[in-house]
């Protein structure tokens, strides 16, 4: 069975810094596009970040651009982050990750273009 699972959300002030995990299960991310994104209560999904799993390659949403970095660590290549510092209240919403096909393009941020979706996690910035 092919699945997605985030983790590492949570509650976390104003300045404060989480990471998210994105783990695959039942396929390797070797060959794909690794989406990060976030809907907030009210507010269209928006794309955060993407990494193309082959070469590496990253991409970032103008509001996350020097705050957040997307990474696959060697060591377990079928997992994807999602460093985030000096997190904003507006940064809280769920977040998703998604696995879509290569090559990445300037559409990364669309969310039609993934196949397989995680649960979500919540991320909640607050003092």
């Amino acid at each position: 069975q092919l699945q997605l699972v985030e983790s590492g959300g949570g509650l976390v002030q104003p300045g404060g810094s989480l990471r998210l995990s994105c783990a695959a299960s039942g396929f390797t991310l070797d060959y794909y596009a690794i989406g990060w994104f976030r809907q907030a209560p009210g507010k269209e999904r928006e794309g955060v970040a993407c990494i193309s799993s082959l070469v590496g390659t990253t991409y970032y949403g103008d509001s996350v651009k020097g705050r957040f970095t997307i990474s696959r660590y060697n060591a377990n290549k079928n997992t994807v982050y999602l460093q985030m510092n000096s997190l904003k209240p507006e940064d809280t919403a769920v977040y998703y990750c998604a696995a879509g096909p290569l090559p990445v393009t300037s559409n990364w941020g669309l969310g039609v273009r993934y196949d397989y979706w995680g649960q979500g996690t919540q991320v909640t910035v607050s003092s």
